[in-house]
Order: structure tokens, then C-alpha cells, then sequence
């Protein structure tokens, strides 16, 4: 971009927003309809500025030895940022990411271009339909972080939805996913439960205080058919600006408790976040 200087167009699904960082050459935050969607920094993609950002990239360092390469399928695509990160920590990576909004893919790689050879493949397309396409095995990582607007669709929050997932991951392949809720947590159990119907390990990054119910906010769902290794990932997520807290085993299974997996007939989306919840302060 030869200025900085903020962008706004009419995209698929909603007004989208570039906005320059005063503090950082050449890193730009993204929102759509005034919700920040994500944060870029174009000379430094391994820098990720949100909070669940982190959360995913300290995963994704897990999911395999460090710079090991990787087939990743991003559902949700944002500005890109992790998919860039992926590129910068394990390059040779190839990765997909699916995007339902194509206003929003085409402002995205105009303003903030993918640096060549990035092995990054964007696709217009509705998530779930991409994901029913998609061949067995293809994927090592799978992250979904989809929001309409603020809200996961219900297409993407059931049973089925996550048999999917399941069935395009290896057999070695790891489920990163962002959701955001508040006590008591009907739409997070849920999930979770989903989750625990498919894969045989399960973990949850999430800050302390939202655990306690104390407010509305992100909640980062890892789960695999191998034992994930969280005692690293608890280290790094503990000693973030933010510090969250990885429940697995037996405390995530409390957590759950009573809840039920759910069908597509009955999916809903994410609950709607309350006003502020994620304004730009």
C-alpha cells in the first residue's frame, strides 16, 4: 500500500474498514460493521495482536515440531493473519483458506497483498459446503474461525458440522477452533460436547475470568485423536499480556457436564455478543 490511510467498502457482508496502526509501519486492523475481525502486520506477520490470535498461534507451534511444514484449512479467513503467520513460522506450508465473503477476499488481498510464494490458496465459498467437498485426510490443521457478522452460522455449530471436520483431518491432524460465550455457557458445552462425540482429546484456552462467568468473551477449542501435549501451551498462554488458562481431562469434562452433542435441525448460531464486548477502544 503506497499510503496509510484507512479503506472502507461495501462488502459481501457488511462495510469492511482498514485501518492504519499509528504505532507500527505497515499493520492494519480490519473490521466489519465496527466489529474488529483482525490485525495484520505486513513486515512482521509472526506478531499477532488479539488475544485469541495468540491463543491460536501457540497452538498451531504445537501442532507439530517447530517449522515443520504443514497442509492447513483455514474456514473463516479475516485479513489472513494466520494463515501469513503459518507461512512466516513454518514456511513450505500449503494452506486453503475459505473465506463465504468475496467483497472481503478481494479488498483483503488488493490492500494487503500475500508476499509471493506464500503457499496460500484463497476460496470464495460457504464453509460447510467447502469442507463436505473436501477429500479424507487432506488437512494436518484445521481452524475454524468463522463469524457472521459476531456470530458463528449454526451450519458450522453441530454434530455433523464436526464429523466433517473430523473426516477431512489425518488421523495426526489437530481441530483449532474460535468461539466466543458467557456464563452458563449453553453454546460453549455444546461445542465441546460435538467435539467429545468425535475426537478422543479435548482442550479449551480461555481467560480466567470468562471462565468464571464474569464476562462475555473468546474461548479457543483444540481437539484431536492424539494426546495434546498442554502443559507447554499452558506455560505460553499464562505468561501472555492476557494470561488464560488450559482446561483438559477431567476439570473439561465437569465443565461440560450435562451438555448434549447437536444435530444440524437443532444447531444455533453463537450467541450475540453484548454491545462492547468487542469495540474498538
Amino acid at each position: 500500500m503506497s499510503e496509510s490511510v484507512p479503506v472502507s467498502r461495501t462488502v459481501d457482508h457488511g462495510t469492511a474498514k482498514l485501518m492504519p496502526d499509528v504505532d507500527r509501519d505497515r499493520a492494519w486492523l480490519l473490521t466489519v460493521d465496527g466489529a474488529p475481525q483482525s490485525y495484520v502486520d505486513l513486515d512482521e506477520p509472526e506478531h499477532l495482536e488479539f488475544e485469541y490470535a495468540r491463543r491460536l498461534g501457540h497452538a498451531l507451534d504445537a501442532a507439530a515440531e517447530p517449522g515443520r511444514a504443514l497442509d492447513v484449512l483455514h474456514l473463516g479467513g479475516g485479513a489472513l493473519t494466520l494463515p501469513r503467520y503459518v507461512a512466516a513460522t513454518r514456511p513450505g506450508s500449503r494452506q486453503d483458506v475459505v473465506e463465504a465473503d468475496k467483497g472481503l477476499l478481494d479488498l483483503v488481498t488488493e490492500y494487503l497483498p500475500l508476499p509471493a510464494g506464500s503457499g496460500i490458496t484463497t476460496h470464495a465459498a460457504d464453509a460447510r459446503a467447502w469442507l463436505e467437498a473436501a477429500p479424507d485426510d487432506s488437512a494436518d490443521v484445521l481452524i475454524a474461525d468463522v463469524f457472521g457478522g459476531s456470530r458463528v452460522p449454526a451450519h458450522l455449530t453441530s454434530l455433523d458440522y464436526a464429523r466433517e471436520a473430523e473426516r477431512v483431518l489425518r488421523p495426526d491432524g489437530v481441530y483449532l477452533a474460535n468461539l466466543a460465550d458467557a456464563a452458563p455457557f449453553r453454546f460453549l458445552r455444546s461445542q465441546l460436547a460435538n467435539l467429545a462425540a468425535t475426537f478422543e482429546e479435548l482442550a479449551l484456552i480461555a481467560e480466567p475470568a470468562v471462565l468464571r462467568g464474569r464476562r462475555f468473551g473468546n474461548a479457543v477449542l483444540l481437539a484431536s485423536h492424539h494426546p495434546l501435549d498442554t502443559a507447554p501451551l499452558a506455560r505460553r498462554t499464562a505468561a501472555d499480556a492476557f494470561p488464560a488458562r488450559v482446561e483438559h481431562g477431567a476439570s473439561l469434562m465437569k465443565f461440560i457436564g450435562s451438555a448434549r452433542p447437536v444435530s444440524d435441525p437443532d444447531a444455533v448460531p453463537s450467541p450475540e455478543p453484548p454491545d462492547g464486548a468487542f469495540g474498538i477502544g
